[in-house]
């Protein structure tokens, strides 16, 4: 396939563009792992026999190649960022496939392992992709349209999953092999489809680490953190606790992402208008809340219905996080998007290794100091978001650099 030239994208058809393609990655990446997702409580309870401590296990593991997102520059060295995101959606989808093929503990780590290098390369590329091809005028719009669009294929492999789990007894392997088999053909199309697109400013291929990037460093790894705690237990809670199965979990996951689709480009709007600071304060204080509102539900007995609105609301705070990326396309040097990605993924990472196995045991415990640490996070970042300048550029990285110049 030939390249062209950013500047000349526009020439192509629209369903060739490099726009095109980021909306391409973002709906296909979700139809493996949402679906992965959805099931996996539920696969992993029934069929292996898993408590909080493998839950944590497994999610430890899942996240370490996150740990090891800097490799990307090391595969840099020999390929495109563009071609690396393409193998990256086929691993995934080819791993997603397979996922039932392994009901054992060490199996399920192996093939989770896999399919989470391919996840954590494609997230770690597809950031450096999006700050390198939308301008800073378009991207708080395009990124909001970029949650929606996966947010619809979550809602499409979701709603497929309510109608059809109980009414044809599907098993996990058939819709493993769907959804992963799915994935793994839109990356396909997405290799032999598109140009290779040529950037006007070529991407440092060294580990990048500025002291002016070092807010941005801090939200991305408490982001990280918090982030762990929500995926790993909160959908388990609603599994362990209220023995929810495949298809009523899936229900819930179906709301969020409706939600999301109608939200998201909402907020899109709203960090174009009101900036980073307004939208990560709204966040982290929504999430102190929740995470405070989860440990009642141990603490007071609350009931189910309390607890999906919690998880709903939980999941569209969550969808905020999009402006980290706009902030750090404000301040940071063009060449700086891909090592600065890679980087900015091992440091979200750092708490992923340790926080799931060792929350696992504090689970087994009580459930309740899970979700107290976790607004005690959310409490950190809003304190760290505070400092965010209402209008960040180099040499504004910060508010406190601001009062020291002054």
């Amino acid at each position: 396939m030939k390249t062209i030239q950013i500047a000349d994208a526009h020439k192509l058809p629209f369903w060739q563009r490099p726009e095109a393609l980021l909306f391409l990655l973002a709906f296909a990446m979700p139809m493996a792992f949402s679906t992965w997702s959805a099931l996996l409580n539920n696969f992993v309870i029934e069929k292996i026999g898993f408590t909080g401590v493998e839950i944590g296990w497994l999610h430890t593991v899942r996240e370490i190649p996150g740990f090891f997102a800097i490799g990307v520059l090391l595969v840099l060295l020999i390929m495109r960022e563009q071609v690396l995101a393409v193998i990256s959606l086929l691993l995934l989808g080819v791993a997603s496939a397979v996922t039932a093929w392994f009901p054992s503990f060490g199996g399920i780590l192996m093939i989770t392992l896999l399919s989470s290098i391919g996840f954590h390369y494609l997230q770690t590329v597809n950031q450096s992709l999006q700050l390198q091809w939308l301008s800073k005028e378009r991207a708080p719009i395009v990124l909001g349209r970029l949650v929606a669009a996966g947010s619809a294929a979550s809602l499409l492999s979701y709603g497929v999953l309510v109608l059809t789990w109980k009414s044809f007894d599907l098993s996990y392997n058939f819709v493993y092999l769907a959804s992963g088999g799915i994935t793994a053909l839109i990356a396909l199309f997405a290799h032999f489809a598109y140009p290779k697109f040529e950037t006007p400013n070529p991407q440092s291929k060294k580990i990048i680490l500025k002291k002016r990037y070092s807010l941005y460093y801090a939200l991305t790894f408490m982001a990280g953190a918090r982030r762990q705690i929500f995926v790993v237990f909160a959908a388990f809670m609603m599994v362990e606790k209220f023995g929810f199965e495949v298809h009523e979990i899936t229900a819930l996951f179906l709301i969020n992402y409706i939600i999301n689709m109608v939200v998201a480009p909402m907020m899109g709007k709203v960090l174009a208008i009101k900036g980073e600071r307004f939208v990560l304060v709204f966040e982290y204080i929504g999430l102190i809340i929740i995470f405070l509102a989860y440990g009642g539900i141990y603490w007071f007995g609350w009931g189910l219905v309390v607890a999906c609105v919690l998880y709903v609301i939980d999941h569209m705070l969550f969808g905020l996080a999009f402006a980290m990326k706009t902030y750090f396309q404000k301040i940071a040097d063009p060449e700086d998007f891909a090592p600065t990605a890679a980087v900015a993924f091992t440091i979200n990472h750092i708490a992923a290794v340790f926080l799931p196995v060792s929350l696992g045991y504090l689970w087994a415990y009580s459930p309740s100091f899970v979700f107290t640490l976790a607004a005690l996070l959310a409490a950190g970042s809003l304190v760290l978001a505070l400092l965010i300048p209402r209008h960040p550029q180099k040499g504004n990285e910060w508010r406190f650099f601001k009062l020291i110049k002054g």
